[in-house]
């Protein structure tokens, strides 16, 4: 698919959300010129051509049709969280978008401590005590909705995207030896996406192995916000298992491993966006993307805001409402696809559409080293 083709794919996808936020019921907030946007992203930068990217880009679409004033804040490290978070909120910003799991204590803390901001925390699920503040126990005894009104958890189901992904790589490999590697072990979306990855593998070739690495255990820069130390590590990955496809789930370090995915000659797959657009020079071995609508997703729950028409909780995003997919074969490398690929993943596709169709084991976004 040309990268004009492609971009309408996106553009449709954005739209078929559209409203997927809405809901009745909800506390107001400002709304055009008076409304103020701060978005905090993780480690990283603004521009990594992944999640802190399109998270932003999402914001500063509706900001920009919304008449709103934007802003972004990006951490220098895990320290920094808070801080910036706080930042926003000194000066009474109405809206504070933060992204990923890393950022979900510092933002429910936040949350709890100024009822009255909106807080829009993209790839977290509220877990929250019932006091509501952060329960790192995860027992969840807290009702986020009812306790923190004014904090939406963007979440995908990123293990049906996962899952897509799995079904590609299998399908193109022919050593029947596949690799994924993740940022840390501990994300239950970096996890989600690599269970699912492994079951649609399995799908499509029952005798398929996969092989599984992470780049840290604890350092998020390393795991999450270094391209050179990804090609380095995915380099000895792929020398030492003898895999021929490479899944990255791991933001700039990830877009490391496509490049030694490509210097090694075998397959890369990407993960969040279409890497096609946003990361070209792994194109030549680029054949899809593990995609979440991320862009679309914020906009349209800032978007819900502004309208008055959100409410506190869980937002989820999923194949039903067309929030995760995989981007379009790449054409731009010299595969060459199964004639029943296409079906394949059309067949997942609508049954993941219906709700017929486990993508992840009963331990869902918990890494057992399965």
């Amino acid at each position: 698919m040309t990268g004009k083709l492609r971009i309408a794919f996106s553009l449709l996808a954005a739209v078929v959300i559209a409203g997927a936020c809405s809901s009745s019921g909800a506390t107001s907030a400002p709304s055009g010129s008076s409304l103020k946007i701060g978005v905090v992203t993780d480690v990283g930068s603004v521009t990594d051509h992944t999640f802190n990217e399109y998270s932003y880009e999402g914001a500063k679409a509706a900001a920009t049709a919304l008449g709103a004033t934007i802003n972004v804040a990006v951490p220098a490290d895990a320290s920094d969280y808070s801080k910036d978070i706080q930042s926003f909120v000194d000066d009474k910003y109405n809206i504070i978008v933060t992204v990923g799991f890393n950022l979900g204590d510092a933002t429910i803390t936040a949350a709890k401590a100024n009822p009255n901001i909106w807080f829009v925390a993209v790839d977290v699920a509220p877990c929250v005590d019932p006091t509501g503040a952060p329960d790192d126990t995860f027992a969840c005894a807290g009702d986020a909705a009812t306790l923190l009104p004014k904090l939406i958890g963007i979440q995908f189901e990123e293990d049906q995207a996962g899952y897509l992904a799995g079904i590609v790589a299998a399908a193109v490999s022919t050593s029947g030896v596949i690799g994924q590697i993740g940022g840390i072990d501990n994300n239950p979306a970096v996890v989600r996406y690599m269970q699912g990855f492994q079951l649609g593998a399995a799908s499509y070739n029952p005798n398929i192995q996969v092989k599984t690495a992470w780049f840290s255990n604890g350092d998020l820069t390393k795991a999450y916000g270094d391209p050179v130390f990804g090609k380095t590590f995915s380099t000895q990955f792929i020398a030492q298992q003898g895999v021929d496809v490479v899944f990255q789930v791991a933001g700039s370090t990830g877009n490391g491993a496509l490049d030694a995915a490509c210097a090694a000659g075998i397959y890369g797959i990407g993960v969040d966006v279409d890497e096609y657009l946003t990361y070209p020079s792994a194109d030549r071995c680029l054949v899809t993307s593990a995609e979440k609508n991320v862009s679309a997703a914020v906009n349209q729950t800032v978007t819900a805001i502004a309208g008055k028409t959100a409410k506190g909780g869980i937002s989820k995003f999923n194949a039903a409402n067309n929030g995760v997919g995989y981007a379009p074969l790449s054409e731009n490398t010299l595969v060459t696809y199964p004639s029943d690929l296409q079906g394949k993943l059309d067949t997942a596709l609508a049954a993941m559409k219906s709700g017929t169709l486990p993508t992840c084991p009963a331990q869902c976004g918990t890494w057992s080293g399965q």
